[in-house]
């Protein structure tokens, strides 16, 4: 339900929902994940990157987790931390699946532009599920206005 709220831009409503999810599992990874993201996109950068933190302590091996704490350094600024990611993101890809969507979320966070289109533009040859969200993920809303987002848009026949 949290998702919901979250893609929603619901975000207060996401908040509690991911809090009640927690007081029934304190250790759900993708509650303290979405917490995070709700927490990032209300601008609030210290509780994002600790519930983030925490989501990847529990599940270090989560490439999910690992991006999404990515992205959180990313939106408080912390450029070093986010490139610090991004490097152990692509150690973490010479073994297995590293979705290019996750990664293009931390470069959109940055402001890299031109480089979240080229890795969207891999994860639509690849077809990475998270593709599905491209129309509603508000990390990709800096985005948007750009041609080459609007002609991924159309090729994935989303209604423009």
């Amino acid at each position: 339900m949290g998702f919901i709220y979250l893609y929603a831009r619901r975000y207060d409503q996401a908040i509690e929902q991911f809090r009640k999810t927690l007081e029934l599992d304190p250790q759900s990874v993708p509650a303290l994940n979405g917490l995070g993201w709700a927490f990032r996109c209300k601008l609030l950068h210290d509780s994002a990157i600790s519930a983030s933190r925490k989501a990847v302590e529990l599940w270090q091996t989560g490439v999910s987790a690992i991006a999404w704490l990515g992205e959180a350094y990313a939106g408080a600024g912390y450029r070093e931390l986010a490139q610090k990611t991004l490097e152990e993101l692509f150690e973490v890809s010479k073994q297995r699946y590293v979705s290019p969507y996750s990664v293009a979320r931390i470069h959109a966070t940055l402001g890299e532009i031109d480089e979240a289109l080229r890795l969207l533009e891999i994860a639509y040859e690849q077809r990475a599920g998270w593709m599905v969200l491209l129309k509603i993920d508000p990390c990709f809303d800096p985005l948007r206005s750009d041609a080459r987002f609007q002609d991924l848009m159309r090729r994935m026949n989303f209604p423009m």
